[in-house]
């Protein structure tokens, strides 16, 4: 069976799944052709204000705060921008990226994308109470605020993102990355997505996936320290544990403010304190004596393997204040890339 999207955009939550859908704003409907759909490109393209932007934060740092959801949002963001391929010259939104695409179908049923309409969900309040803000927005500001609170780096965002307004509109499916090989044929990717990711190594397939967006072997390297925040679910991923003593519920697990997290059980986590933005991913990777039910992947193990990638996974092993700065460049270039910004320049709230 193939593993598909976990890699560096596997990040999953411990939100509820029973969360009861909350009645739209009068401008946002459900469709067959899209979730979180709107009616109008005067709904979607409409200026924003700075304290609309800001009043979404609030709302964001509330339902983080009340669902510990911050790794599915991250995730969400992710693979919203992730299909960004930097060799596609048409015209916007041809290239993909951080667009808000991924609300519809077809890409939200992308199999990469299992379980994010979890997340979908749990944003629909932000878009409710600020339908001036675009999903694009709304979902890089979660990412970028789940990150900070879970006591990560602070990312420089800016604002203003146009949302695509039709399904057509969507990426191919096939441009994000693999954890594990195809057990079918021992390779990684495959040839769909707007280029081939296929390989038959991890760290082939990794700089496939991640060139094509414009990073280089350090903001891979980064990039993958995000697993230290999160799980990993099978029925979302196909990796993973029912639970481990870690995700069992009973395990404490202590947010980046220092106050105990109220979780769902299950999944695979690959640190002990998996809603905490550290550097413990770097240190639990090439540790031999790691509990065994921590989550090592093939696409994890390789950033101490690999000649490129060591030396970075090494200086972010020792230090988390290296980390954290390559880190937050990198969340930012992935968090802008695709996007079209009205203005130009974006609009910053801090």
């Amino acid at each position: 069976m193939k593993t598909t999207a976990a890699g560096l955009l596997i990040l999953a939550a411990s939100a509820p799944t029973s969360l009861a859908f909350v009645r739209p704003h009068p401008h946002v409907v459900s469709t067959a052709k899209g979730i979180l759909a709107a009616t109008s490109d005067t709904a979607l393209h409409a200026g924003v204000s700075v304290d609309d932007l800001k009043g979404a934060r609030d709302v964001i740092d509330e339902i983080i705060d009340k669902n510990e959801c911050g790794p599915i949002l991250v995730r969400l963001a992710w693979h919203d921008s992730g299909t960004f391929d930097k060799d596609i010259d048409d015209e916007w939104p041809a290239a993909g990226g951080a667009d808000g695409s991924i609300r519809f179908d077809p890409e939200i049923k992308h199999g990469a994308n299992a379980g994010l309409k979890i997340a979908l969900n749990l944003l629909k309040p932000v878009k409710k109470k600020y339908p001036s803000v675009s999903y694009a927005d709304i979902f890089q500001m979660g990412s970028a605020r789940a990150i900070e609170l879970a006591g990560g780096p602070s990312i420089d965002m800016k604002y203003g993102r146009v949302d695509v307004d039709d399904p057509d509109q969507c990426s191919p499916e096939g441009n994000l990355p693999d954890a594990e090989p195809d057990e079918s044929t021992g390779k990684y990717g495959g040839p769909g997505g707007t280029k081939s990711t296929e390989d038959t190594t991890p760290f082939g397939h990794l700089r496939k996936v991640f060139y094509r967006q414009g990073f280089d072997d350090e903001g891979i390297v980064a990039l993958s320290g995000a697993h230290t925040f999160g799980r990993a679910f099978k029925d979302r991923s196909g990796l993973g544990a029912k639970k481990t003593k870690f995700t069992d519920g009973k395990y404490e697990q202590i947010r980046g403010d220092g106050k105990k997290a109220k979780y769902s059980p299950g999944g695979s986590s690959w640190t002990e304190q998996f809603l905490k933005f550290d550097n413990s991913y770097f240190t639990t990777m090439p540790d031999p004596s790691a509990d065994p039910e921590l989550l090592k992947l093939s696409t994890d193990k390789t950033l101490f393997a690999d000649e490129g990638f060591k030396p970075f996974a090494e200086k972010f092993r020792d230090s988390q204040d290296a980390f954290f700065e390559s880190y937050a460049k990198a969340h930012k270039q992935l968090s802008e890339q695709g996007s079209k910004f009205e203005p130009e320049e974006g609009i910053k709230i801090d």
